[in-house]
This record gives C-alpha cells, structure tokens and sequence, in this order.
C-alpha cells in the first residue's frame, strides 16, 4: 500500500477566499514514517487560507494506516475485511485518530487505557473527555490531557492503574470477545459494561 492523497477545493471561513489544499484519503505511515509525525501533531489535518491565513480542520474520511493497526476516521461504520494481525479501530473525529496513533505508537493498547480513564474520571468526580498525551518519566505515567475553563489541563496517572485496567481485561474475556473488524473503542464502549 501506499498513501492517496488528492488536492481539494475550500472555502476559507475567514474571509471567503477559495483555495486548494492537499487532502489525505489513505495514509500508510509505514511506507511514509514522516507521515506519522504529521499525524501525531496534527498538522496533517489543517489546512491555511493562503489569503488571510486562517486555519481550520480538513474534515474529509481518512483511512490510517501502520505496521499493526487499521484507522478508519469515519461518521458511519464501514465493513473492512482482511483484518487478521491488524487492529482495526473507527474513530469519528481527527481528535480520537490522533490519540489512538499516539496510544499504539506508545506500545499500549486502547482498551485498558478506556478503562483506565474510566476509573481516572471517578477518582476525578468530573465527566471530562481525557485523551491520551504521552509516557512521561522513568516510571511511564501516563498524561492525559482534558479541557476546563477554556484551558487544557495536563494530568498524570501512575501506570500501575494501567496495568490493573490490563487485569481486568485479562480476567473478562467477554470485554473483547467481539472485537473484530473495524470496532469504536470510546467512552460509550467501556460505559456499556462498567456504568
């Protein structure tokens, strides 16, 4: 495989200026590791008005791909076959792409980290939307990120709560029994078996 891509006309919002940006459809960050990069910062998806220099977020489906993992950024569910080895995750907005190629990239695995910022959110007594940031430290803690009073917060969570999150997956089997395909592993996932 290899990358598509396709240059697209817009409309700036700003100022109404029409213009064209190169547009991503399949990325393969094998073929391409810089691709990778741009993905995790997120300049792959914004786009620069050329006249006034307003950016905004290229909202178009996009299809990520890597060594083991399948992306597919999507707001309906596509069937997807040939998937053995790979995981295969939808996601429904650039956001949630960004943080998954960021939670495998670092060697976790997304469905104990769900759990985990399920139990983080308790202990928190908010219901804030953590996404994952990086591994911090010689002892890996695990930094979240979650917006309040029009800032980002930064937050740090010991990585044994991951690894308990990975026993629990280890004793329930039945949480990813039906985890083939293109599946969305959110909030709304993990709450239908723990809330």
């Amino acid at each position: 495989m290899s990358s598509v891509s396709a240059i697209s006309a817009f409309r700036c919002s700003r100022c109404g200026r029409e213009y064209e940006a190169l547009v991503y459809r399949m990325i393969d960050a094998e073929a391409e590791p810089s691709l990778k990069e741009r993905v995790k910062d997120g300049s792959l998806f914004v786009r620069e008005c050329p006249s006034c220099g307003c950016k905004e977020l290229i909202l178009s489906p996009v299809i990520y791909r890597d060594s083991h993992l399948l992306l597919c950024l999507s707001d309906r569910p596509i069937a997807v076959e040939g998937l053995e080895g790979v995981q295969g995750r939808l996601v429904s907005d650039v956001g949630s792409l960004i943080e998954k190629v960021k939670v495998f990239d670092a060697g976790l695995d997304d469905v104990p980290l769900e759990i985990c910022k399920y139990v983080t959110r308790q202990e928190l007594g908010k219901r804030v939307d953590l996404k994952f940031l990086r591994l911090e430290g010689a002892d890996h803690d695990i930094i979240f990120t979650y917006p309040e009073g029009g800032q980002m917060q930064l937050l740090s969570v010991g990585f044994n709560v991951y690894e308990d999150c990975c026993a629990i997956v280890g004793r329930n089997p039945s949480l990813t029994a039906g985890l083939q395909g293109l599946v969305k592993i959110d909030r709304e996932w993990v709450e239908q078996f723990i809330a």
